[in-house]
């Protein structure tokens, strides 16, 4: 007899690929994976993350998570390395014997969809409108609109982590993806120790934390600080490894208030650079509900957001904004105190634990494969 939840549900199996594994090490869809693989088997589900082989975690179980390490040519192979490891996810994927299949994201695993596990449920999180960023060579955006478009007719359901993005699958494909956001936490103090390790002092600098790629507008940040003319110096926290970080670096690393302090790994540090910061820039202007603006709400940053749908739909009104030189130069001399600007940093706190809170979206989540599991595949 199957396993049962408390409440007479059955408990399910479930796989999760797409993403450069657990614990997290990298970014938004590695966070996402953590998060509810934990909170799942909390519920009592057996939850399998696939790991690529040169993850620094060794072991086959992590807080309860059975890892499955799959050989991922990336290094050798550049971004064909990725279609690679995808197609050695799925081969295994098929074998498992998964009651559900959660892919975060479809880059490099619609095109295998032939490929895609049978007897069990393939869900997938359909990321950020990937065609629109403009980092990729025409070619690359129209391959990517294909992707999309494999993997919003082959799913047995859809996720998608913004209004914005559901509606383009909706408008697009005529399929209607489930709104679930990603999640994040309340930080209540920081350590105030940790600016002093960057030479700053609490609330007396502005961060920005991003890769470097021309869609999170990390240049247009740097002119904005330097035209404002404003004391504090700026923290660039992020890789500046990729040819575009290296041409920003070359640009503005003579400026003494411009600092490219590097990517920073260790969450609690990470947080408490954001918690006293004066300002913190989010630049993201592709995809959805990305997790770094969530993370900044929660640690009660006041946020300079670019204007667009996505970031709108999160901070709402409680942020400034900016969409060119001229609006960022403006936000940025004409930002308030924390203090005076309490009561947005507030609600935006309150909305983290409302609606953008981990607990809620496994919930989500879990409900999403159970309606899955239940329904035909009539749109096949």
């Amino acid at each position: 007899m199957q396993p049962l939840t408390p409440g007479g549900l059955p408990l399910l199996a479930i796989g999760i690929l797409g993403t450069r594994g657990i614990p997290n090490r990298y970014g938004g869809f590695e966070e996402c994976a953590e998060q509810l693989a934990v909170r799942l088997v909390q519920k009592g589900h057996r939850v399998s993350v696939y790991n690529p082989h040169g993850h620094e975690f060794r072991g086959d179980a992590w807080r309860g998570v059975t890892i499955i390490r799959r050989w991922a040519p990336e290094t050798r192979l550049g971004t064909i390395g990725q279609f690679a490891y995808d197609l050695a996810c799925l081969n295994d994927a098929r074998r498992r014997g998964f009651d559900v299949l959660l892919q975060l994201g479809y880059t490099s695993s619609s095109v295998w969809h032939r490929r895609w596990p049978e007897a069990c449920r393939n869900v997938v999180n359909m990321d950020g409108m990937e065609w629109t960023r403009a980092k990729y060579h025409p070619l690359v955006r129209r391959f990517l609109k294909h992707a999309e478009r494999l993997a919003a007719m082959h799913a047995d359901a859809l996720v998608a982590d913004s209004p914005g993005i559901q509606r383009h699958l909706a408008e697009t494909y005529q399929r209607q993806a489930h709104y679930i956001p990603y999640g994040s936490a309340v930080l209540d103090a920081g350590d105030e120790g940790v600016p002093s390790t960057y030479d700053v002092s609490p609330f007396a600098y502005h961060v920005a934390v991003a890769r470097l790629e021309p869609e999170n507008h990390i240049e247009l940040i740097i002119q904005g600080c330097l035209e404002s003319g404003t004391d504090k110096p700026l923290l660039v926290v992020g890789s500046t490894s990729n040819s575009y970080g290296r041409s920003v670096v070359a640009r503005y690393g003579r400026y003494p208030q411009i600092r490219f302090v590097g990517p920073i790994y260790d969450r609690p540090r990470l947080d408490s650079l954001r918690f006293y910061s004066h300002l913190y820039f989010h630049g993201h202007s592709a995809g959805g509900t990305n997790p770094s603006l969530l993370d900044a709400m929660g640690c009660r940053a006041l946020i300079v957001a670019h204007d667009n749908p996505f970031n709108r739909a999160v901070l709402e009104n409680d942020g400034l904004y900016f969409d060119d030189l001229r609006s960022l130069v403006a936000a940025i001399r004409g930002s308030a105190s924390k203090r005076e600007r309490g009561d947005a940093i507030e609600r935006n706190v309150e909305r983290i634990r409302a609606v953008f809170n981990w607990d809620l979206v496994t919930e989500q989540y879990e409900a999403v494969f159970r309606q899955a599991i239940n329904r035909t595949r009539d749109h096949r």
